[in-house]
């Protein structure tokens, strides 16, 4: 038999050379070779979001979660244990589920009914003869975890450990009882923009003040990304939200991508007069969790495809899935709590601020990603005021992508 030997589409790859404190070369955004990398790099050897443990409850309940050419069930057992497994058939290949949720007594395959247990053991294979020993047989699996209501898996072989990030989030993200949720409203978005337009662009409040009036309403300028600049204002109500938090029992800390980990966890005050994150600060759905009567906002962002904000009566999560160069899908999703009747959920008034701000953001990371497309397009100085958040996630995926050490910001041009 002939050998046939083909290079993945990364091996034959050269990346561009980067200079710290200016934006990447539009070959990072452009050249499929990249996102082949990226995958093999960035994504598949990390811990990614996956959905949210309040839709995978039940026994038989399960999600898929789909990067690149990887679809995986997330699925819990009739014991309670939450599975993560490759889907794919086990017999010949084929794909098991198509549908992205629902629930299930067994995960069968569609082609030849091969039939697993929740667990991932083969249960039943017909016509197979009797030396077939079903019992050395099941899905593959993949690592997962729970964290304060949320769901990641990793596809790497020897994935890092987890607990860094379980430490730090649940520790503030706990009280708002995100497993004790339900998911009210959920919206899909195709996005003409790279993955890393909608990272950068969420990595920075430069854009806010003449594009988010909606997010501004209720939110500070300040403090969401490391930025540097002072104001009075902002900083006393910082100092008596901390103490308010902590007589409340919450444990509130910026905790910043530390030792290089790929997450970011921070209560932040809202205005005075907020509650929560809707256009006149009074709640919109009944409190969630034990989190006190005016806990601010929780953000968690997880590198590279999630950011989540968590109020005090709804949480809202963003999920990023690159699907090519130019196209990064989207699923915003908004959660209350389970008990909380629909009377007395204000879906209107809930999805308004987070609704009008992605979209915002949407059309602002396409009119970026036309212009990195274009042949004008030369990397520009990041602004180490309001953009030092860019430059920290441009160092991260890049020590991601090649293995390299940080970078040091210069300010002088890099040569075209």
């Amino acid at each position: 038999m002939s050998e046939l030997s083909i290079a993945p589409p990364s091996a034959q790859l050269t990346l561009a050379p980067t200079t710290p404190g200016w934006s990447l070369p539009a070959s990072y955004y452009v050249d499929e070779r990249v996102l082949a990398l990226e995958l093999e790099t960035v994504f598949l050897e990390g811990w990614l979001f996956a959905g949210h443990t309040c839709e995978v409850t039940e026994p038989g309940q399960y999600l898929l979660f789909e990067i690149g050419d990887d679809s995986v069930i997330v699925v819990r057992d009739t014991e309670g244990v939450l599975h993560a497994h490759h889907n794919v058939c086990r017999h010949r290949g084929s794909r098991i589920r198509d549908e992205p949720r629902g629930q299930v007594r067994a995960l069968m395959c569609p082609y030849h009914q091969w039939t697993y247990g929740l667990d991932g053991q083969l249960r039943a294979a017909r016509l197979m003869g009797d030396g077939f020993a079903k019992g050395g047989v099941r899905l593959g699996a993949v690592a997962v975890r729970e964290l304060a209501g949320l769901v990641f898996v990793s596809l790497a072989e020897e994935p890092p450990s987890f607990a860094p990030m379980a430490t730090a989030v649940a520790a503030q993200l706990g009280p708002h009882r995100l497993e004790s949720a339900r998911v009210v409203h959920r919206a899909s978005y195709s996005v003409r923009a790279n993955w890393k337009t909608l990272v950068e662009n969420n990595r920075e409040c430069y854009h806010c003040r003449s594009n988010h009036p909606e997010f501004l309403e209720s939110n500070f300028e300040f403090g969401s990304h490391g930025d540097p600049r002072r104001n009075d204002s902002y900083d006393d109500a910082l100092a008596t939200a901390y103490d308010r938090w902590r007589s409340d029992g919450l444990q509130p800390a910026d905790v910043s991508f530390p030792d290089g980990e790929s997450f970011r966890v921070s209560r932040l005050p809202l205005r005075d007069g907020f509650v929560t994150e809707s256009m006149d600060g009074a709640p919109v759905a009944p409190p969630m969790g034990e989190v006190g009567p005016s806990p601010g906002s929780l953000r968690l962002i997880t590198l590279p495809t999630m950011w989540a904000h968590a109020n005090l009566d709804y949480a809202m999560t963003t999920r990023l899935t690159p699907v090519g160069v130019d196209r990064t899908d989207v699923e915003v999703c908004f959660l209350v709590d389970a008990d909380a009747e629909d009377s007395d959920v204000d879906l209107e008034r809930l999805t308004t601020v987070w609704t009008a701000t992605s979209e915002q953001d949407w059309e602002l990371c396409e009119a970026n990603a036309a212009g990195i497309r274009s042949r004008g397009y030369l990397p520009g100085p990041l602004s180490p005021v309001v953009e030092a958040s860019v430059q920290h996630f441009l160092d991260w995926y890049l020590r991601r992508l090649t293995g390299s050490g940080p970078r040091t910001p210069r300010t002088s041009a890099p040569s075209a």
